[in-house]
């Protein structure tokens, strides 16, 4: 049992990883082939049929690209930063349950769990990991010796710390409906009916998670960490090559956690009627993916002042009042 356990485990991994880098370079051609589109523009088109292969000649672009260090830089720290950045994004699949339990291959006679390690306390862990994501962006923008990577680190931080909390509040619903902390229980609950899915009990919840997961990850309206109008590129002005694919990386491996996540918790995760529980899984999480593109190509950028009035002064309350209001329903 310990040697299927361990092959099983490291098969999951690989699949996980290898779909996950996979689905992070064709995300930047969805996002470019969709904004050409909402745009009236073509978007990638030479790079093989439709495009296709244009993240490929990305990444061996990338890959080929001199790495240029300058001078003022601290070394050590410079080149921590996209590591700390890329690790938790990576991490966070871990715990996500991405199909129902399942047949590996006819290797074993056992059933498969369709999720990495299925934690009892999955999402204190998806807090603890996506919260250290920050800290690349923060020593990226320190050790950079630049005024725009400094301002970028500078505003990231304090955006972290200023939606974390309703981040976090908008999932306590959830977790006082479910009653637990275990990812795949939660999916377990939902599994039933559509009319189980938890969008229906929290539906401010959710509305605050998307809200405050799109800030977490610095992506438009919310991109004040690089807001390339203000500050070049922010926080990674100063890096090139595979270093800068690997911020690069990490944005879209966080795009597809919390996406993954929000399917997870609100939409039933891999349950669904007639389809494969993974399609299911893959399907909800494309629509969030959209959904992503969507506001950029919709949305100007907020100005400072506006974006923590509205963690603090909009989305706090809110949250606060959501979970005031969910535990009192579920004590009575």
């Amino acid at each position: 049992m310990g040697a299927e356990y361990f092959i099983t485990t490291v098969v999951k991994i690989l699949i996980v990883i290898f779909v996950l880098l996979t689905a992070c370079a064709y995300a930047t051609y969805l996002e470019r082939k969709l904004l050409g589109h909402l745009q009236h523009r073509i978007g990638p088109s030479y790079a093989g049929p439709f495009g296709l292969l244009q993240p490929l000649a990305d990444g061996v672009k990338l890959i080929f690209k001199e790495d240029i260090v300058p001078d003022n830089v601290e070394r050590f720290t410079f080149a921590l930063a996209p590591i700390v950045s890329f690790v938790p994004a990576i991490l966070v699949f871990a715990v996500i349950p991405f199909t129902s339990e399942f047949d590996l291959f006819g290797l074993f006679p056992s059933a498969t769990k369709g999720v990495i390690s299925d934690l009892p306390i999955a999402l204190l862990f998806v807090f603890a990991i996506a919260s250290l994501g920050v800290y690349g962006i923060v020593l990226a923008g320190w050790s950079s010796g630049s005024k725009y990577s400094l301002l970028g680190g500078i505003r990231s931080s304090a955006q972290m710390i200023s939606y974390e909390v309703g981040y976090g509040l908008s999932i306590v619903g959830v977790i006082l409906v479910a009653q637990t902390f275990s990812l795949t229980e939660i999916v377990t609950q939902q599994a039933d009916s559509i009319l189980h899915w938890h969008i229906f009990r929290q539906p401010l919840g959710f509305l605050l998670y998307i809200i405050c997961a799109i800030a977490e990850t610095n992506r438009a309206p919310f991109d004040l960490p690089e807001a390339e109008s203000e500050l070049v590129a922010g926080y990674h002005t100063e890096y090139s090559s595979m270093r800068f694919s690997m911020f690069f990386i990490s944005e879209y491996a966080n795009m597809l956690a919390v996406s993954a996540i929000a399917v997870t918790l609100f939409f039933g995760g891999w349950s669904g009627p007639i389809l494969p529980p993974i399609i299911w899984f893959l399907a909800k999480v494309f629509v969030f993916m959209f959904v992503y593109i969507w506001l950029r190509a919709t949305f100007p950028r907020f100005r400072y002042d506006q974006l923590m009035n509205f963690g603090w002064k909009v989305l706090f309350p809110l949250a606060l009042l959501n979970t005031m209001v969910t535990a009192a329903f579920v004590m009575l």
